[in-house]
């Protein structure tokens, strides 16, 4: 699936689905080392009620708009 992350939010951190369908993370995590992709990933296992390890970002690791693939059980 394909998401749009806000890093670096003062908003509450979540997910919600955006104005266009595409679901919308925000992170407060900046996007330094890794740290924002990491939070996404929590969120989204969060979300999902999956593992950490089942949610994995595909495509787009620098990019606002992810690829990411979640594995269900």
């Amino acid at each position: 699936m394909r998401v749009r992350v806000k890093a670096g939010s003062r908003a509450e951190p979540g997910v919600e689905v955006g104005a266009d369908g595409m679901l919308v993370v925000t992170v407060r995590e900046r996007a330094i080392e890794g740290a924002a992709n990491r939070a996404v990933e929590a969120a989204l296992a969060a979300h999902y009620g999956v593992a950490k390890r089942a949610v994995r970002i595909t495509a787009g690791a620098t990019a606002r708009i992810k690829t990411v693939m979640v594995e269900t059980p």
